[in-house]
């Protein structure tokens, strides 16, 4: 017993000089200075750091007293403990990497594309941790060794059962290490899927998370998504072109209309000064379309230019033109009256000097 006492007490003093040079050591270096990997690490790994060094303390001071189910609870212990710290290693890596990358600036199409690719193969690494561990812990108990042994000689049954159970799971996993690597889509990409409008907030290995224009959360599995024609408004750049278009009367002075929509352009901040066109793409029936066409720096300002011009167009051809608003037209005939009382139009044969002798002698 009082060999026991020893051992417990030893470590206790042990883990009190780690705790101590754990303490000097954090210190020391943000004395010497502050660095994002510092201090991702720190935040990252000092509680699993701390419960690890516990274990390692309590698995060679005492484990060799404890009774058989202690010591393997110690050694279960032992093993979570060291996943969850070389977890917390491999998130404060990735929170270093990606305080570097500049994602606030207009054209950040770079640096999406590695966040995009690091935060995917952080999460990829960290769930081969966690099943290793688990896969380590269970070895330690000798019916799953048994067990394991007599598994591998029917591994391929086993494998077939097994992929065509989680068929869908591995499709969206592959999927999802295909946009990791393809730079088909981005973290903060402006897309249009299944018909929505939106950003994209989250990818993860089994579905992405589209963030749409009235926040509302559109989640997609990956393979579905990648199956599936999308629209990708930033791939290569962030500025884009808008249209608006009009239906007006023919009367409408286009070369007016061009200089107020140069005119409105200028006067504010949203346009960014690379193009701005006007033009006339259908002229049939009774009216007269017209389309013009503007840039923006993003997805966002653009929806607003356009909204802006739509409306300042609207305002001036009310104002200035309201004559060029689209109308109907109508055409009266006169009826002239026959012998039974019906009308027959004066244009019957057509307006010709033929036609019209032949009206006039019908009549």
């Amino acid at each position: 017993m009082s060999e026991t006492w020893v051992r417990i007490a030893t470590a206790i003093g042990a883990y009190a000089v780690f705790l101590l040079v754990e303490w000097t050591i954090r210190r020391t270096l943000s004395g010497l200075g502050r660095s994002a990997l510092q201090a991702s690490l720190r935040e990252c790994t000092r509680t699993p750091l701390r419960w690890f060094a516990a274990m390692i303390v309590l698995r060679f001071a005492v484990g060799g007293v404890l009774p058989g189910p202690a010591a393997h609870l110690l050694t279960l212990a032992l093993i979570g403990t060291g996943a969850w710290l070389l977890a917390g290693i491999l998130i404060a890596v990735e929170h270093s990497v990606l305080s570097r990358l500049r994602v606030d600036e207009r054209d950040n199409r770079h640096a999406r594309r590695m966040q995009t690719q690091i935060t995917l193969v952080r999460r990829v690494t960290v769930a081969a941790v966690a099943v290793v561990a688990l896969g380590t812990m269970l070895m330690t108990f000798p019916a799953a060794r048994a067990a394991g042994t007599s598994l591998l000689a029917s591994a391929g049954v086993i494998g077939a059962i097994a992929a065509f159970a989680a068929q869908s799971l591995l499709s969206n996993v592959i999927a999802g290490l295909q946009i990791a690597f393809s730079d088909a889509i981005r973290l903060d990409d402006v897309v249009i899927a299944e018909g929505e409008w939106g950003r994209v907030e989250d990818i993860t290995l089994t579905y992405l998370v589209v963030h749409v224009w009235d926040d509302r959360r559109l989640v997609i599995p990956t393979a579905h998504f990648m199956a599936r024609p999308f629209e990708n408004w930033t791939r290569r750049e962030a500025a884009l072109l808008g249209t608006v278009e009009l239906d007006v009367d023919w009367a409408m002075p286009i070369e007016r209309m061009r200089e107020e929509l140069r005119r409105m352009v200028d006067e504010t901040d949203l346009w960014d000064r690379r193009v701005c066109v006007l033009q006339v793409t259908e002229a049939v029936h009774s009216v007269v379309r017209v389309r013009a066409l503007v840039s923006a720096v993003d997805a966002p300002t653009l929806f607003d230019l356009r909204c802006l011009v739509r409306e300042k167009l609207v305002a001036w051809i009310n104002d200035n033109h309201p004559y060029a608003v689209p109308r109907l037209r109508t055409e009266h005939v006169r009826h002239i009256p026959t012998q039974d009382g019906h009308g027959e139009p004066d244009r019957l044969f057509g307006d010709t000097p033929d036609g019209r002798r032949r009206s006039h002698a019908f009549q």
